[in-house]
């Protein structure tokens, strides 16, 4: 082979797009908050695979709203695995014949990798003294979340007002009315969460956005002194839920790389970036680490030393709703509790 054609093919190597190079490709479909962690955590993987392997893999990422990202799942876009808001999404693609019965069981603490909360990002100096869930319901606050249809975020945003309510004291009826004027006081429903941060951060929306602890620790990260966090005394425990994608893998040959994909999230290395993304992590040693004793009601900035978690909020979790066959029943079908709450 003469030097020129050494030259082209040479050439032809560093122009080849990288799954081109990869021995293996898998696609991760996840939700909107997701982004900035799995693009370091895919930084992390590879080399993790190649070698424990002998393998190059290239991963594609896909981010939406849980739900939207859900439908377009069961609907044919091909993804290895998923690693979306909450166990009901994933439910929707094992219902649709893609995810084999039992996911919850495949990985440790019911798929959980990481888990998160829900909490109350406002503007530096809380202008309206929002504190707590029932100020939401003042004529005078303007709320920005994105919309349950759509967001798995939103869902958990939903249930973490429900329950407030109901520890009220409160009727069914009388939770529906304040969840009601809770809605009514929503000015922007986008389809995601991080379009929701986008509304409130970008565009200046709004009054208090209802998001994710890590989405508003990480605006606190991007606008130091713009923002502040609020704490409600209640919250719900957020946990969003990994799967492999069973059909798409056994038809593409990438079992293996996607279930080490899952399984290395639960490695000391992926959970102490899981905690620097401002997610729970779910190894209690790394979670212990960033547990902040003296957090207080507000947090006006990130506390030295990477200790941000208040653990001392009260949190419920999905098991208070009967799950989420029941919970996504009676609120989020058509013509369940937020198509009555939320009429246009």
């Amino acid at each position: 082979m003469n030097r020129f054609v050494i030259f082209l093919c040479l050439c032809a190597l560093a122009l080849a797009p990288a799954s081109a190079l990869a021995d293996a490709e898998i696609v991760n479909v996840s939700y909107d908050p997701t982004r900035e962690l799995y693009a370091a955590y895919n930084e992390l993987f590879i080399p993790h695979w190649q070698e424990m392997s002998g393998e190059a893999v290239e991963v594609i990422q896909s981010h939406g709203g849980s739900g939207k990202q859900a439908l377009e799942v069961a609907n044919g876009l091909e993804a290895d695995v998923v690693t979306l808001a909450l166990e009901g999404d994933v439910q929707a693609i094992c219902d649709a014949g893609l995810i084999e019965p039992g996911f919850t069981a495949e990985f440790p603490l019911d798929s959980s990798p990481y888990t998160s909360t829900i909490v109350f990002l406002v503007r530096s100096g809380n202008p309206k003294g929002i504190e707590d869930w029932d100020d939401l319901l003042r004529e005078d606050v303007g709320i920005v979340t994105p919309n349950p249809k759509t967001s798995g975020g939103a869902c958990w945003n939903y249930l973490a007002a429900w329950y407030y309510f109901e520890k009220q004291g409160l009727s069914e009826d009388e939770i529906l009315e304040n969840m009601r004027a809770l809605y009514s006081h929503v000015i922007v429903l986008d389809s995601g969460a991080r379009g929701s941060t986008t509304s409130f951060v970008e565009n200046g929306q709004g009054d208090v956005l209802l998001a994710w602890e890590n989405e508003a620790f990480l605006s606190l990260s991007e606008h130091p002194g713009e923002y502040e966090i609020v704490i409600p005394s209640v919250s719900i425990l957020c946990q969003p839920t990994v799967a492999v994608v069973d059909e798409i893998v056994d038809d593409r040959g990438t079992r293996e790389v996607a279930e080490e994909y899952l399984n290395y999230l639960y490695s000391d290395e992926a959970q102490a970036l899981v905690a620097v993304h401002f997610y729970r992590p779910s190894d209690p040693d790394i979670y212990a680490q960033y547990v902040n004793p003296d957090a207080g009601a507000t947090i006006a900035e990130i506390p030295a030393g990477g200790k941000w978690i208040d653990d001392s909020i009260e949190l419920t979790d999905i098991g208070h709703f009967g799950g989420w066959a029941e919970a996504k029943a009676k609120h989020f079908a058509g013509g369940g509790l937020f198509d009555r709450i939320y009429e246009q």
